[in-house]
């Protein structure tokens, strides 16, 4: 059967192959996962829908394609597709003979783990030396292909890197980090880019070293430009207004510190996050203005009774913002369990449409960074942000004498087409009035 690409989501047109699972000859389940489809920003895996044998891949990797376009074709189990290759148009005969390439053995390479795009081998150190010229140690080590192949292009020998990977594998950033750590202890300079880098499938992270006077080309697809996409509708749709408001968390910051006993029992991680939420929602209820989507093309604007928080999240990949649904029904430990959760979800290309959608307000975080404050880019079509900003200590004034309080700048952007700016500051103002005595809102 020609199995075509299925509609996976809310006006979802296409989709990018970013995975094959599979490959021309391999045996599938039913409801197997065989490629993993990125659209929007979402990484969804899609399964097979019968038993059988692969009898042809017809997208590659890389590929945006429409839904409704055949991707595979699955020679079914009893047979019915028999036949199906002879059939396959004459555009796709290169395709197939690459596939029929790919599914043969490489001398000497046993055990098999996913990694990355590329399939997880262990090459014998004989071969590997045969293969870089280079020396190796006398032992197996574990690393992709393509990670072999950047150790090789940055001249770092696998057999002195510790892996961090699953059961010790070398991965792509152990590598950058020891090419990293050889630039700190070289001069500037010494070590030009190497030559054939295969950068199409690398994203340039801050591991990476330009070398002088060079030029590395990134290819500008996939999540970063569908992020592209996102910010710049949102600065050409919303008028952004940026209000900034100083918060004392210092009781904040005790009630954190004693509940650290309670949250090891719970093997739970309790940051700063979950506090903040909690108290936006007393605060949202006050100003639904904040908590609502505008609707243009029919000239509403959707004020929200519920409260899905949709929390930015730093990824490998670039931003993503999960969200977490109904905020106002779950207490601190279920809201710290669940940012935990949906934040390693993203974080490991493993979210879900369904993590995806859904939000009414989003909160951006860079305080584990640092910085001062920000002014956060809406969310579109929501109509606010709240940026939550590094937790430091300083000298402020109580009670007429000076005193060291744990203070936060919280940076609250908002669509001025929906939300006034006397409004934006009453709501702050709330916001505030909550976080100042946690009380007020874990307790309610």
């Amino acid at each position: 059967m020609d199995f075509k690409l299925p509609d996976i989501g809310e006006g979802v047109a296409e989709g990018e192959i970013t995975k094959w699972l599979v490959k021309a000859g391999d045996s599938v389940d039913a409801d197997q996962p065989i490629v993993e489809i990125m659209t929007d920003k979402a990484t969804v895996e899609i399964p097979s829908p019968m038993a059988g044998k692969i009898a042809a891949v017809m997208a590659k990797e890389g590929e945006t394609v429409p839904v409704g376009t055949v991707i595979v074709r699955i020679e079914g189990a009893n047979g019915a597709e028999k036949g199906a290759k002879k059939e396959a148009a004459p555009s796709h005969k290169e395709a197939l003979k690459e596939e029929k390439k790919e599914a043969k053995p490489a001398p000497k390479q046993t055990k098999a783990v996913e990694e990355d795009e590329a399939e997880e081998v262990e090459t014998a150190p004989e071969q590997e030396e045969k293969q870089t010229g280079q020396s190796v140690v006398p032992f197996k080590v574990l690393a992709t292909p393509a990670t072999r192949k950047l150790a090789r292009d940055l001249k770092i020998d696998l057999g002195g890197i510790k892996g961090t990977g699953p059961h010790g594998r070398v991965t792509k950033m152990d590598v950058q980090m020891a090419y990293e750590g050889q630039q700190a202890a070289t001069p500037r300079g010494s070590h030009p880019v190497p030559s054939g880098r295969d950068v199409s499938r690398t994203v340039l992270s801050p591991t990476q070293y330009v070398g002088a006077g060079a030029i590395e080309k990134v290819p500008f697809k996939g999540i970063r430009k569908k992020i592209a996409q996102a910010m710049s509708l949102s600065k050409h749709t919303a008028a952004h207004f940026t209000y900034v408001e100083e918060v004392d968390m210092s009781e904040i910051v005790k009630m954190r510190a004693s509940a650290k006993e309670e949250a090891a029992s719970r093997d739970v991680k309790l940051t700063f996050l979950p506090f903040v939420i909690k108290a936006l929602i007393p605060a949202l209820k006050e100003f639904p203005y904040l908590n609502s989507t505008l609707d243009e093309a029919n000239e509403v604007i959707l004020l929200k009774g519920f409260y899905n928080i949709g929390i930015a999240t730093d990824t490998p990949n670039g931003l993503m913002v999960p969200v977490i649904k109904d905020v106002d029904r779950k207490n601190i430990w279920e809201l710290a369990s669940e940012i935990h959760t949906i934040s390693e979800r993203a974080r490991t290309g493993k979210s879900t449409l369904e993590d995806l959608k859904g939000g009414s307000f989003t909160i951006t975080n860079a305080g584990s960074i640092g910085g001062v404050f920000a002014t956060p880019v809406i969310n579109y079509p929501e109509v606010a942000i709240l940026g939550v900003n590094a937790i430091r200590k300083r000298p402020v004034v109580k009670n007429d004498q000076i005193a060291i309080a744990d203070m936060m700048f919280l940076s609250l952007s908002v669509d001025h087409r929906v939300v006034d700016g006397a409004d934006a500051a009453r709501f702050m103002n709330r916001l505030v009035y909550f976080l100042g005595d946690p009380k007020r809102f874990v307790f309610a």
